[in-house]
């Protein structure tokens, strides 16, 4: 199970998996050139919840379907500091489905 761990320093803001760096991966979908950021809706924290998702499950498509609702479900909502397991992603991707199917 990975643990995803992201924090406000004094030298900007940290995301890790597993305590290395966590990939933009930019290179599969780009919403942002800008560093990851979280607690508000915008392309900062799409890109950070696209991360997350993409890192999680390797699915293009349901990573970049799911981005926008995820950020606004979870991104948008982290406080400076913020921890997600595997397990918490799993459910936070069904809780965002189910969402979306209403």
């Amino acid at each position: 199970m990975k643990t995803y761990r992201g924090d406000r320093t004094i030298d900007g803001v940290v995301v890790e998996v597993d305590g290395q760096d966590l990939q933009y991966f930019r290179d599969v979908k780009q919403f942002s050139n800008a560093a990851f950021e979280w607690g508000f809706e915008g392309q900062a924290a799409t890109q950070l919840a696209f991360a997350l998702l993409y890192d999680h499950t390797r699915d293009k498509d349901h990573s970049i379907r799911l981005a926008k609702p995820f950020m606004q479900q979870v991104t948008a909502n982290f406080g400076n500091e913020w921890e997600m397991t595997s397990a918490d992603i799993d459910a936070a991707i069904s809780q965002v489905t189910a969402l979306a199917e209403r």
